[in-house]
């Protein structure tokens, strides 16, 4: 090889002495190569550079070069797979647990019914409302202007008004959805390996939030007023806990409203555990017409709760417009974690949510949404009552999108649910909203997914035949 060759010939010259390499043979030295190619030490340089980018190589600093594992080098020469076993080591154990959020049973086939979504069909979002106002703001001269990184002035005060009591505009902070708000509220509260204690049933992407922030969830259980305060002040005192997640209104998935008397004691059991309190007040536009209870931030001056709240569910899925409402040093510490994050939420969504918001046509909304919400209650603990004997309904809730329903005993929740979607109708089996083990078998039965009534009714009767299949026969 002559002074004129390339670092792209040497390259390949070099491809051809690796093939009759063993895997972690040495390279003979830059200046060796030097010598034998004639070329100079940046051409060198340059080919050694080309094949450790395409794995044939590796080099390691101060000891040279060598050649790398076969099946890596023949498959970036070849243009096949390349080996990544390499990263499981360098992840060390930090996984992100999704099984909790992710369909086990995969995307249900063209034509199931879906109820085991938690979104509202359709047909009972103010889709025209809400192209109209996306429309509009997107033709605003300010519109992709960069947005406050608390969001938009307007929103966060219409925010503070619907959380009530004292809560002023810069007590909260604009997220993109609830789900964000519940991550950033999780790693922001509490340290990696600290527990959280969690109403038991409770929200399985909550679960999976705390759980990816590297927390304990720990459970406290229910009754039909709510979570118990002296099982809550036990846990706090035997886990040292300082953070309570919970849905104190239409609590997912049981429908259950945290009684007036109990809201005043969870708090009083919070502070005096020096415990900060996550409400989650994902259906306070849900309620089914009657009336819904103040949040419990709106009676919080201390700062003890950290208020979430979610435009998603009574709207659209896609409307991922949200706020967090906090007092004191950890809304600093949020609005830092969220600033770290994304900096802020895209303006149009925000000036298309603030127009929603404030037009007349929402309060309109949201009653006939619990007028539908109300009447497909009804229509579906009918059809459970009817079509699933030996099935409990653990109670007719006020608000919020499902039906929580205690299954025979010898009936495993997860085979129901595998069984039911082979008929065509989707369900969510109750085991995965216990951060622990569950003590009965459930489900969790939606009636804001489906198309109508009629179709609500057809998915009872398809479950209730499936329960027929799997149910334990008598003696």
């Amino acid at each position: 090889m002559n002074n004129g060759s390339t670092s792209a010939e040497l390259a390949d010259s070099l491809r051809t002495l690796v093939s009759r390499l063993s895997p972690g043979d040495r390279l003979p030295s830059s200046r060796e190569l030097v010598k034998e190619y004639r070329v100079g030490p940046a051409t060198v340089a340059r080919a050694i550079a080309a094949l450790a980018a395409e794995g044939v190589v590796v080099t390691r600093p101060g000891s040279g070069t060598f050649a790398a594992q076969r099946d890596r080098a023949r498959d970036a020469v070849d243009g096949g797979a390349s080996d990544t076993d390499w990263q499981t080591v360098a992840l060390t154990d930090r996984a992100v647990d999704t099984q909790l959020i992710v369909d086990p049973l995969g995307p249900p086939p063209a034509g199931t019914i879906t109820m085991d979504g938690g979104y509202v069909h359709r047909s009972l979002q103010p889709t025209r409302a809400l192209s109209a106002a996306l429309a509009r703001a997107a033709r605003r001269p300010d519109a992709w202007d960069r947005a406050p990184a608390d969001g938009l002035a307007a929103l966060r005060a219409v925010f503070a008004r619907v959380a009530g009591g004292s809560v002023a505009p810069e007590d909260v902070l604009v997220t993109a959805g609830g789900q964000s708000a519940l991550s950033i509220a999780f790693r922001a509260i509490a340290g990696a390996g600290s527990p959280v204690l969690v109403e038991s049933p409770t929200y399985p992407r909550a679960l999976a939030a705390a759980r990816a922030a590297g927390l304990r969830p720990v459970p406290v259980p229910l009754d039909a007023d709510g979570l118990r305060p002296e099982l809550l002040a036990d846990a706090f005192a035997m886990t040292g806990a300082r953070l309570l997640y919970c849905q104190p209104t239409f609590q997912n998935p049981t429908g259950t409203v945290l009684s007036s008397e109990r809201r005043r004691q969870v708090l009083d059991v919070a502070r005096a555990s020096g415990a900060f309190v996550i409400e989650d007040d994902f259906a306070r536009h849900l309620g089914h017409g009657g009336t819904v209870p103040q949040p419990l931030v709106a009676d919080d001056r201390d700062g003890t709760v950290v208020h979430v709240t979610s435009l998603t569910k009574p709207a659209a899925p896609s409307l991922r417009i949200g706020a967090l409402v906090a007092r004191g040093p950890v809304m600093e510490r949020m609005r830092a974690v969220r600033l770290v994050d994304d900096f802020f939420i895209t303006r149009p969504l925000q000036e298309a949510a603030l127009e929603v918001l404030s037009s007349p046509s929402w309060d309109r909304h949201v009653r006939s949404l619990g007028t539908a919400l109300r009447e497909r209650c009804a229509v579906l603990a009918a059809a459970v009552t009817r079509e699933l004997p030996g099935a409990t309904l653990t109670g007719i809730p006020t608000g919020g999108l499902h039906l929580w329903v205690r299954l025979p005993p010898g009936v495993d929740d997860a085979v129901l649910a595998g069984a039911a979607r082979q008929r065509g109708v989707a369900v969510s089996a109750g085991s995965r909203y216990f951060a622990t083990e569950p003590p009965a078998a459930h489900l969790r039965i939606g009636f804001a997914a489906t198309a109508d009534h009629a179709e609500l009714a057809e998915g009872a009767h398809r479950l209730g035949a499936t329960l027929a299949d799997l149910a334990p026969a008598d003696g």
